[in-house]
């Protein structure tokens, strides 16, 4: 067992009690996509905008939509696809502004004789749960580009944390990983990166959800987090450094990780660099929502979504935030 690595499990974190303040209930999952909740929380971003914020945390998004879904949060970071396949049974939902555009890697043992997304046929493949936007991401465009499919390999849903320990133990031939799991992996286990998904499909995986009702009723509160979390996201574009320290602990507890090859690594140096890898961004583009299109018609092909007609994208979408701040 590897110490530093967190295993996937409901956290619940409560700032401190701030007079007059909004309660905020913000769901997340534990990956870099996600940075920004953590760094509005650990920043006192929320509570300078006037939030009693508490982060809750999910294993999966596929998780997390439920509590949206079901009231007990008021807004979550996680993958759009999660808001399409409830949209489509019937739940309200509304996507209301940007987080991260997809940093999704392939990293393969170096005894594997893997050198291609192709050569994956008949090997052990660890990735996100299945209907994840990951998940969805691996069997609609990599796989799909290379000739293959989902049945050509074994692919297994689990968490990030214990796809590194996969690979660590051999258990696995590679894995399909989000920052800062990429990294980590590279440094204590024989692997290397031979794909990197934002570099050949660069899309918006995640975006921040909210229920209609919510955003009805509490528009001002919303429009606020969105605020702390653009301040938060400003701060991993600009000054990772100021950034890492402030997450570090939430994916390592460490203070350094003993690499393969390179020793002891202070734990935040892997955090600053694992932050400068992603595209953060709160802003969804003309180009985001295209390929958000594009990804509901690959779910409708993989049978996620219904297959007749056109899946309504826009009717998900208020971008009322971004317009009023001018983004």
């Amino acid at each position: 067992m590897i110490r530093w690595l967190m295993t996937a499990a409901l956290v619940l974190a409560v700032s401190a009690p701030v007079s007059a303040a909004e309660t905020l209930k913000v769901g997340y999952v534990r990956v870099m996509d996600d940075a920004q909740a953590m760094v509005a929380y650990e920043a006192g971003l929320y509570e300078k905008y006037g939030l009693d914020a508490q982060l809750i945390e999910f294993s999966s998004g596929t998780d997390l939509i439920k509590g949206i879904v079901g009231g007990q949060l008021d807004i979550g970071v996680l993958g759009f696809s999660n808001a399409f396949t409830w949209a489509s049974r019937g739940a309200n939902l509304k996507i209301v502004g940007g987080a991260q555009r997809g940093y999704h890697s392939l990293v393969v043992r170096e005894d594997s004789g893997i050198e291609s997304v192709a050569d994956l046929k008949g090997r052990n493949l660890a990735s996100q749960k299945q209907g994840s936007t990951a998940d969805i991401v691996l069997k609609g465009v990599m796989l799909e580009n290379a000739g293959l499919k989902p049945g050509d390999l074994n692919i297994m849903g689990v968490a990030p944390a214990v796809a590194v320990q996969s690979l660590v133990g051999g258990r696995v031939d590679a894995a399909f990983l989000f920052e800062p799991y990429d990294r980590i992996a590279r440094l204590v286990a024989p692997v290397k990166q031979i794909y990197q998904i934002g570099e050949v499909w660069p899309f918006p995986c995640m975006v921040v959800i909210t229920a209609a009702d919510t955003l009805n009723n509490r528009k001002d509160v919303l429009w606020a987090a969105l605020d702390a979390q653009r301040e938060a996201i400003d701060m991993l574009e600009n000054d990772p450094e100021k950034a890492a320290p402030l997450i570090t602990d939430y994916f390592i507890k460490e203070d350094t990780i003993d690499s393969r090859d390179q020793g002891p690594i202070p734990a935040v140096d892997v955090i600053t660099q694992a932050i400068q890898t992603n595209d953060f961004s709160a802003k969804l583009t003309d180009k985001d929502i295209d390929r958000m299109k594009e990804l509901a018609g690959i779910m409708q092909t993989q049978g996620i979504l219904p297959d007749e007609g056109t899946f309504d994208v826009n009717a998900l979408l208020d971008l009322s935030w971004q317009k009023a701040r001018e983004l």
